[in-house]
């Protein structure tokens, strides 16, 4: 591992980005600060908190002296995540740039694992590993990272990441006009697109402890997720045009397995004696056709049929 002799990765710096995180912005911080690996410097823009327990905790932080990683704090006018990611970027001078939200925290072998999956891949434009959500949600979430036509289907990197600082002025950053969600898919495709060579690593540990939360923006933007596709097929159609094949199959895989899951909860459901929701008794009385849903409907009919 490159290290220096006070313990900080040579060539990483970390973006954080806030906006009224309050008390979660100072777990972000010291899970950047007992990294086994440190960054050689953490930046944290403030997107305009209004919360004003939130700004004097970011003022508090401004003045402490014993923090074993220099903090600078930025604050801006609210322009939204992208923005916020791309002034903080922007701001930094390593060749390695960590991103992470201010509400989410990181396990201490992060920065070690991932910077040293780019380290010995030179056409691999970004990193990051797999998720342990808490909050709402305790799992583990597994995205596979890999080239452009895997992420033409769906996302497969979490926002927490680490990216060759290179590759994100090539590509030009975030797109700040999407206020929505999905801009950090955006991003991907984005720097995916800087060459035919180009992929995404994925550390298979879950190093990134990620916080959810009914209201968080990444569930709220499911609610525009065809509006927010179209958007982004549109904006990169030349890599749709190209991946055509993988980007349908893609989206057909995932349909397939989500029917497959829930058609295994209805027939433990039938073979328990269990009472039925109202959705999937719909279902069953005029199933889809064309995508699987009667063939999965006569399975289940069967399996009804045999009690």
């Amino acid at each position: 591992m490159d290290q220096n002799r006070d313990g900080f990765g040579t060539g990483i710096e970390a973006v954080i980005t806030s906006f009224n995180q309050g008390t979660m912005i100072l777990e972000a911080v010291e899970s950047l600060c007992t990294q086994t690996v440190l960054p050689q410097k953490i930046i944290i823009v403030d997107d305009g908190s209004t919360d004003g327990c939130s700004i004097r905790i970011l003022k508090d932080m401004e003045k402490k002296a014993d923090l074993p990683v220099p903090v600078m704090i930025h604050y801006q006018e609210n322009g939204g995540v992208s923005s916020a990611r791309n002034t903080g970027i922007k701001k930094t001078q390593a060749p390695m740039v960590l991103v992470l939200d201010g509400d989410d925290k990181l396990e201490p072998e992060y920065t070690e694992y991932v910077s040293q999956l780019l380290r010995d891949n030179p056409s691999m434009v970004a990193a990051s590993s797999w998720m342990h959500t808490f909050g709402i949600l305790d799992s583990i979430v597994c995205p596979a990272g890999g080239k452009i036509n895997s992420f033409l289907s769906c996302n497969c990197c979490p926002a927490t990441h680490i990216l060759r600082r290179d590759i994100f002025e090539q590509c030009g950053g975030y797109d700040e006009s999407m206020r929505s969600g999905f801009e950090d898919w955006d991003f991907f495709l984005s720097m995916l697109e800087t060459s035919p060579e180009a992929w995404i690593g994925m550390v298979d540990k879950p190093l990134i402890r990620y916080r959810t939360a009914p209201a968080s923006s990444n569930i709220k933007s499911m609610d525009k997720r065809l509006e927010l596709m179209r958007f982004l097929i549109e904006k990169h159609i030349g890599s749709y045009h190209d991946h055509i094949v993988d980007a349908l199959l893609g989206i057909e895989a995932i349909s397939n397995s989500r029917l497959f899951h829930w058609e295994n909860e209805v027939t433990h459901a039938i073979a328990n004696h269990q009472e039925l929701s109202r959705s999937s008794e719909d279902f069953l009385e005029s199933p889809t056709y064309g995508d699987g849903g009667m063939a999965s409907a006569v399975r289940i009919a069967s399996i009804g049929g045999e009690k």
